[in-house]
């Protein structure tokens, strides 16, 4: 059934089934992402990556959590 609905060999399909059964935990369902493109100083950009990797997120998670915060702060001071 995953490899019809999604267009997947079976082999990779049974990888994805196989791997998914290993996970102890809830897996959070989260919207669909889009690309932005964000200019910042070269200091932030490289203090953003070092934050990711360090805590084994992506920069869009990072930017996502940083700006979702900052706009719920906003909103509290409205």
């Amino acid at each position: 059934m995953l490899a019809d609905a999604f267009g997947l060999s079976r082999r990779q399909a049974s990888r994805y089934v196989q791997e998914a059964q290993t996970i102890k935990r809830p897996v959070p369902i989260t919207s669909a992402s889009v690309a932005i493109t964000v200019k910042v100083p070269e200091e932030i950009a490289a203090t953003l990556r070092s934050h990711a990797q360090a805590t084994g997120s992506t920069i869009g998670d990072v930017v996502a959590r940083a700006v979702a915060g900052l706009i719920a702060r906003e909103r509290r001071r409205a």
